[in-house]
Parts: structure tokens; sequence; C-alpha cells
């Protein structure tokens, strides 16, 4: 049975599918269709720990259907932007798995519409042979990273929450 490892960047998605759709993403669906494909073995899921109730309950929804929450703080600046962004730790965690002696992965999952993540998938196919896929929202995806996935499945139907 293939062996899927999840990487999920939540900000990306969750904010492209409220501006795409309206409506919030399905992680329920989205794991019933890859339990479907494969077993996956890891399933990290990366968010910015804001420290609401209803962010902390969304987080416990995603234990619950099997990922691992990897939070880092949010962090409001001075002249009022703001820092909160898991591509550095998100991609170590995708290249700690494909080069790991102890689990061979078949396949990288990666939830983004972000091109900073071209380059990753074109190493993980590259350099170790894995089979890539990127869900994101069609309209909102970067080209490059569509081009760099080896497939691409557009975030639609039955996972939307609507």
């Amino acid at each position: 049975m293939k062996k899927i490892a999840v990487f999920a960047d939540v900000q990306n998605i969750y904010y492209t599918v409220k501006e795409g759709y309206g409506c919030h993403f399905n992680y329920r669906e989205l794991w019933r269709q890859l339990s479907e494909e494969g077993d996956i073995v890891i399933a990290n899921a990366y968010a910015i720990e804001r420290n609401d109730s209803q962010q902390k309950s969304f987080q416990q929804i995603l234990r619950g259907i099997g990922f691992d929450i990897k939070l880092k703080p949010y962090i409001q600046r001075s002249d009022g932007s703001a820092k909160g962004d898991w591509d550095v730790g998100l991609t170590i965690d995708v290249m700690d798995a494909v080069a790991s002696p102890d689990q061979k992965i078949d396949q990288v999952v990666l939830l983004s519409g972000d091109g900073d993540f071209d380059l990753l998938l074109k190493r993980v196919k590259q350099g170790y042979g894995i089979d890539t896929l990127a869900y994101g929202v069609e309209a909102l995806t970067a080209t490059s990273l569509i081009d760099a996935a080896v497939q691409f499945r557009p975030i639609e139907g039955r996972l939307l929450l609507r």
C-alpha cells in the first residue's frame, strides 16, 4: 500500500478557500479521499497560534482526524505589520520525511497555493523520486506550484464545507 505524507499549510488553505469560495476546507473529506489511495503515515498541519477558543476547537478537530498540529506564535510588529508563516518549518519537515531511512514515503501531499513551495516539490521528485501531489484553490494557486507538482488537484466539490 502506498505510504502518504501530508503537509497542510493551514493559513494558506483557510484564506484561499475563504476568498475563492466563501466557505471552509473539508479536512475530513481530504483524509477520506487520501485514505482510499494509501496509508497516511505522516500528517502535519501548520498553523499560527492566536489563542482564541474557535481556533483551539478547530485544532482539536484536526487532531481528531489524525493530524499533528504544529503551532507558531503570531507576531504583531510595532509598525502594524505581522509575521506568521511556516514555509521553512514545513520545508524542513518534508525533507526530513523523504530522506528518512526508517520510513519510505511514496507520495508527498502538499496543501497550499504558495509558489514558494515549487522548488521543494521539484526537489522531492527529482532528488528522491517521490511522487508529489498539491491541493489548492486553482485560481489562487501559483502556476509555478501547479507546474512543479506531479499532480495538482483543485480544491472544489466535496472538499468544500458550505
